[in-house]
C-alpha cells in the first residue's frame, strides 16, 4: 500500500506520459533576409540579382515584406532606395515600429557584409517560401480529406490537389532567363544536321504521311498545333493515324524516327480508339470487329496486331472533362517515366478552364486553354496536336472549305496556334447533294448536270485535303490525302511518292 502512494505522488514524470508536442516554426531565416535588404540597401545594384524572381510575400517577417516592397517600388521608378530615401516612408510604420522604427534601416545597412551573395540570399529566400506553401498545401489537403462533401469527390481534391502542387511548381521556376544567342544558333545547326542525316529529311516528329512531311517538316517541338474540321471530316481519324504513325516510327527505328505518344481522348474511349486502330492494322472493318463478325482466318492477323500493337510507346488517356492543368501534370508525369515526343488531344472543348471562370465566359475560357496547351508545348519541348470544332457558318457557303474565321472561339485558338489545318472532305458534301430534277428541267439538262455530279464524284472518291491555313514556319497550302472510310484511315495519295529521293 505504501509502494502504490509513493508511487502516486511521486513528483518524477512517469514514463507512460508522453512529453509535449514540440512547436514547428515554419521554415524562414531571418539573417538572410536581414542580409538581402542590407545589401539592396547599400547597393541598389545587388536588386538587379533577385528582382525577377523575388517579391515581398516571399518573406517571411511581415516588417521585411513592406520594406522589400518599398524598394521595389522605388529601383522600378528609377529612384535610389536607401535607408535616407526611406526614413519619411517607415517614420510612422507600426509594422516597422515593433523593430525600431526607421532607424531599423540604417542598421540593416550597417550590418552588411558584402554584396556579393544577394543573389544567394534571395534563392534561399525563395525556397523557405515554397517550404512554407507546400506546408499550406499539405494541411489544405487533410483537412479538405476529413470533410465529407457530397458535391466534391477524392478524385476532385487530388485534382485540385495536383493544380496547386504544379501552379506551386511553376512558381518555383527561378532558372529562366536570357540565353545567348550563339547557344540558340548551335541548337539550331544540331537539328538542322539530325534532319539531313535522316533518310526522310524531318526535323520534328514524322506524321506518316509523306507529303504532310516534306510541307510541314514533321511536327517540331515547342509548337501547338491545331486540326480542326466539321463534323464526319475524320478529324480525329486523321490525328489518330498521326500519332499512331509517329509511335510505329519509333519503335521500328529504336527511337531515331518519330517518338512517343501521349493522346487524352476526351471524346471516345480508349477501346473505341483501340479498335480502330486494330481494324486498320488487320484490314477489318471496325464496325464488323464490335459486332463480333470475324473469319477464323482473321484471328491469327488479331493475334500478331496485338503483339505489334503492344510493343509501340502510345499512351492513351480517356478521362473526360479534364482539365488544362490536370494534362499538363499528367504529361509531365508522363515523360518522366516513359519518355514523352507527342502530345494529341482530342478535342480542345472539351477541356475545362480554371474552376474560377466555369461557363460564364466560353471565349475567355478557350483563350486559357488554348494558352496553357502552348504553355505545355514549350515547357515540355514536344508538338501538342490539339483538335477543334468549326463553326456551322461553313455549312452556309457554297464553297465548304474551312477557313481561320470559321474556328469556334477563333481569335485565341489562330493566335496562339503555330500550325493550323484544316481537314475537307468534298465526297462527304458531294454525297449527300446528289442533283434531282427541278421543276420544268429538260432530260438532256438534267442529265448533263448528273453526269456533272457523278463525274465530280469521281474524282474526289476516297480522297481529302488537308488546308494548311496558318503555318509561322514555312508556307501554307493543300494537301491531298488517301481516305479509306471503311477503316477510318488516311495515307498519301499517290504512292509512287514512296519511291520518291
Amino acid at each position: 500500500m505504501s509502494n502504490q502512494t509513493s508511487s502516486l505522488f511521486d513528483p518524477r514524470p512517469s514514463a507512460a506520459v508522453k512529453p509535449t508536442a514540440e512547436y514547428r516554426t515554419p521554415p524562414n531565416n531571418e539573417e538572410a533576409e536581414q542580409a538581402l535588404l542590407g545589401a539592396i540597401l547599400v547597393n541598389n545594384k545587388a536588386y538587379e540579382k533577385v528582382g525577377e524572381f523575388l517579391r515581398p510575400e516571399h518573406f517571411y517577417d511581415p516588417a521585411h515584406q513592406r520594406i522589400f516592397a518599398a524598394i521595389t517600388k522605388m529601383v522600378d521608378r528609377g529612384q535610389i532606395a536607401n535607408p535616407v530615401t526611406l526614413k519619411a516612408l517607415f517614420d510612422n510604420d507600426p509594422e516597422l515600429a515593433v523593430e525600431g522604427g526607421s532607424a531599423y534601416l540604417a542598421e540593416l545597412a550597417a550590418n552588411v557584409v558584402t554584396v556579393v551573395n544577394a543573389g544567394d540570399y534571395g534563392k534561399t529566400i525563395h525556397d523557405l517560401f515554397i517550404r512554407r506553401q507546400l506546408i499550406e498545401v499539405g494541411t489544405d489537403m487533410v483537412n479538405e480529406a476529413y470533410r465529407h462533401d457530397l458535391d466534391i469527390t477524392a478524385l476532385d481534391q487530388i485534382g485540385e490537389a495536383e493544380k496547386q502542387l504544379f501552379d506551386l511548381a511553376s512558381t518555383g521556376d527561378v532558372q529562366g532567363g536570357f540565353v545567348a544567342f550563339g547557344e540558340s544558333v548551335k541548337h539550331a545547326i544540331t537539328t538542322a544536321e539530325a534532319a539531313f542525316r535522316r533518310s526522310s529529311h524531318v526535323t520534328g516528329v514524322t506524321t506518316g504521311l509523306i507529303d504532310i512531311d516534306r510541307k510541314l517538316g514533321g511536327l517540331h517541338p515547342s509548337d501547338l498545333i491545331i486540326l480542326a474540321g466539321r463534323p464526319s471530316m475524320g478529324k480525329t481519324a486523321l490525328a489518330t493515324n498521326i500519332a499512331f504513325n509517329a509511335a510505329k516510327a519509333h519503335m521500328r527505328s529504336s527511337g531515331e524516327e518519330g517518338g512517343v505518344v501521349g493522346f487524352f481522348s476526351l471524346e471516345m474511349s480508349a477501346e473505341q480508339l483501340a479498335t480502330r486502330i486494330l481494324a486498320d492494322e488487320v484490314q477489318v472493318p471496325g464496325d464488323k470487329i464490335r459486332r463480333g463478325e470475324i473469319r477464323d482466318t482473321d484471328f491469327p492477323k488479331f493475334v500478331q496486331a496485338s503483339q505489334d500493337l503492344a510493343r509501340c510507346p502510345f499512351y492513351v488517356d480517356d478521362t473526360p472533362a479534364l482539365s488544362v492543368a490536370a494534362v499538363r501534370t499528367r504529361c509531365r508525369r508522363l515523360k518522366r517515366t516513359s519518355g514523352l515526343s507527342m502530345v494529341v488531344v482530342d478535342y480542345l472543348q472539351l477541356l475545362r478552364g480554371s474552376s474560377s471562370r466555369g461557363a460564364e465566359n466560353r471565349v475567355q475560357e478557350i483563350s486559357e486553354i488554348t494558352r496553357g496547351l502552348k504553355a505545355i508545348a514549350k515547357e515540355l519541348d514536344v508538338p501538342v496536336v490539339a483538335l477543334s470544332q468549326l463553326s456551322r457558318a461553313v455549312e452556309l457557303r457554297e464553297d465548304k472549305r474551312p477557313q481561320l474565321a470559321d474556328l469556334r472561339e477563333s481569335g485565341s485558338i489562330e493566335q496562339d496556334a503555330d500550325v493550323v489545318m484544316f481537314v475537307f472532305r468534298e465526297q462527304y458534301y458531294l454525297e449527300r447533294a446528289e442533283p434531282s430534277r427541278r421543276p420544268d428541267e429538260s432530260d438532256d439538262k438534267f442529265n448533263d448536270r448528273y453526269q456533272r455530279w457523278q463525274q465530280r464524284l469521281g474524282e474526289v472518291h476516297n480522297t481529302a485535303e488537308v488546308i494548311i491555313a496558318k503555318q509561322r514556319h514555312g508556307p501554307i497550302g493543300t494537301v491531298r490525302l488517301y481516305f479509306d472510310g471503311q477503316f477510318t484511315k488516311f495515307g498519301d495519295l499517290d504512292q509512287h511518292h514512296q519511291t520518291d529521293e
